[in-house]
């Protein structure tokens, strides 16, 4: 999500989130065919409930949500397919929420700056290209090898606080 258009949120009127799940999962579904990885079903369902919504969500509720689908589904099943999504870059693990998030970046490898609503939950990925320059300068001049960069930031959304303030009026 690089423009305000595409940074709106899903409970925002202007976010056709239908339209936002099938591009995850064409985007998907392509990536695993040119790079020669198998998008299984589970792997799919998983991917698909990640992208229900733009909140993190963590294992356990994925699991829940995949057993009336997937009956002999276990944990190592769901962390499996969590990290097979993870590896091609198509989710990101929140850390800060022990929870996972559809990467709307997906194709090309890139550093995240995720957004997270402490009110509704949800995560908004922003690229932040100066942001993760200044980092990377602070890096390499620490001398410093890194594995992975991102950085979580929790606060309240542009929508829940627009919410907020005109319930206070």
């Amino acid at each position: 999500m690089n423009t305000a258009a595409e940074a709106s949120h899903s409970h925002s009127s202007g976010h056709d989130h239908k339209k936002c799940v099938s591009e995850a999962l064409g985007t998907a579904e392509r990536l695993c065919v040119v790079r020669g990885v198998q998008l299984t079903p589970i792997r799919h369902q998983v991917l698909e409930l990640i992208w229900d919504s733009h909140k993190a969500v963590k294992a356990y509720e994925l699991l829940d949500r995949i057993k009336p689908l997937q009956n002999a589904a276990k944990p190592a099943t769901i962390y499996r397919a969590l990290d097979f999504l993870i590896e091609q870059g198509l989710i990101h693990r929140v850390e800060s929420l022990n929870a996972f998030v559809g990467c709307s970046c997906s194709g090309h490898q890139h550093e995240q700056l995720l957004l997270i609503c402490n009110n509704c939950q949800e995560v908004e990925e922003r690229s932040a290209p100066d942001v993760m320059q200044a980092l990377s300068q602070e890096i390499k001049q620490a001398d410093f090898i890194v594995h992975s960069k991102a950085i979580e930031i929790h606060g309240i959304c542009a929508t829940c606080a627009q919410t907020m303030s005109s319930e206070q009026v």
